[in-house]
């Protein structure tokens, strides 16, 4: 193990010794999902644009149980206490009013809330009880999906548990619609749709207005790849203002334009767009159009149809998206910035920051003999910034949900 290097997780045994812990007996089954790390396409999802994603190592594992008196409880390691509710009373908890808290602690509110999900997709049939227990390695915050890896591996033990038959793009459906209505973060669906169905060694391209799919190779290790995340440890939260404030420049946008979403506009309309509306909505626009070309370009690159294609190709495609989402959709932060240049100026292919903004990570493509020698002069920028020291590890695309147990 090098210095670059996770540490082995203990995620799958936590979720069960807390299982026995909270119930005094054994799960029937452990499930688990993943996190994603978006390779290109930021904050296009819900702009029913392109996205380019991946689903990483990294997951969050559900040690679950039925019950028989109609109530679902739901632990985790990161809480101090159970949250239990009657399984008739979800209708009830949510969908949660716009601008208010969710009436359970927000944790609790993304497993309960894929629940109330499950059951409306299923036509509010007779559920049984839950007993539903969490525990991840997946880094909270980082902008990896720690939010849609516990609604896949939720969703996943529900819909098994209850056998409920819902496929993998229904129970993405399901995480969505937990995460926007029960807990209150008006994202997209790109999160829960790469986690459901990621592949190993592959990258998954989504159309986040039909969501239609396709895997993407990517290729890395046969040229010699690796992808770097950085966690700045600088933490965001997607119920917060500046994620809602962006999609609410989006729409607006898209209303000035007459479209009915920014999907809809193309470079050529930007010289229109530039005109009809004020500085930053416009540089919040054109974000998301260059953005949804970029992700188009690179799907290009690593399908080798435009020429000079390849892994290696993409690189100067992740620096423009990094450098929008800096200077047009004002999300990056100084840490965000010193990774990703810092890791440009160490030889790495290309990086960008990656997820919602507002600290997360940011993720570079490097010589796989040179992930040492990248993390290294990462960490010496940040000490000599006064920054905290980041979190950096390796990641390789891998497979979406599973029964563990």
């Amino acid at each position: 193990m090098t210095a670059s290097d996770p540490a082995p997780s203990s995620a799958f045994d936590d979720a069960r010794a807390l299982f026995r812990a909270v119930t005094g007996g054994d799960p029937s089954g452990v499930w688990s999902a993943p996190g994603r790390v978006n390779l290109i396409g930021e904050h296009t999802d819900y702009n029913e644009g392109f996205v380019l994603p991946f689903a990483i190592p990294q997951r969050t594992y559900a040690a679950a149980r039925r019950r028989d008196d109609g109530r679902i409880r739901v632990a985790s390691t990161l809480a101090d206490e159970p949250v239990e509710v009657a399984v008739a009373d979800l209708d009830r908890l949510f969908p949660t009013p716009a601008g208010r808290s969710p009436s359970v602690p927000e944790w609790a509110a993304y497993p309960l809330g894929v629940a109330w999900a499950i059951r409306e997709a299923v036509g509010g049939a007779t559920t049984p009880g839950l007993d539903l227990v969490f525990a991840s390695d997946v880094p909270l915050g980082a902008g990896l999906s720690s939010s849609a890896a516990i609604e896949g591996a939720a969703g996943s033990a529900v819909d098994a548990l209850w056998e409920s038959g819902l496929d993998p793009v229904a129970l993405a459906r399901a995480g969505r619609q937990a995460e926007n209505e029960a807990v209150g973060a008006p994202t997209g669906i790109m999160d829960q749709m790469a986690s459901m169905l990621g592949v190993a060694d592959a990258a998954t391209f989504l159309d986040c207005r039909t969501l239609e799919t396709r895997s993407v190779p990517l290729g890395f290790t046969a040229e010699g790849l690796a992808v770097l995340v950085i966690d700045t440890r600088v933490k965001h939260a997607h119920s917060t203002g500046g994620y809602r404030e962006r999609r609410a420049s989006c729409e607006r946008g898209a209303g000035i334009l007459g479209v009915r979403a920014l999907r809809d506009v193309s470079v050529t309309d930007l010289d229109r767009a530039a005109a009809a509306m004020d500085d930053v909505t416009f540089r919040r626009v054109r974000h998301i159009v260059t953005e949804n070309q970029r992700v188009l370009d690179t799907v290009a690159l690593l399908d080798r149809t435009t020429p000079g294609g390849g892994p290696r190709a993409i690189g100067e495609l992740l620096l423009a998206s990094h450098a929008s989402m800096r200077d047009d959709f004002d999300i990056s932060v100084p840490e965000l910035d010193t990774a990703v240049e810092t890791a440009r100026e160490a030889g790495a292919v290309g990086a960008r920051m990656t997820g919602g903004g507002f600290g997360g990570a940011a993720i570079a493509v490097v010589d796989a003999e040179r992930v040492d020698d990248v993390s290294s002069a990462i960490r010496r920028a940040f000490r000599d910034a006064g920054f905290s020291a980041p979190h950096l590890f390796p990641v390789a695309p891998a497979a979406g949900p599973r029964r563990d147990a």
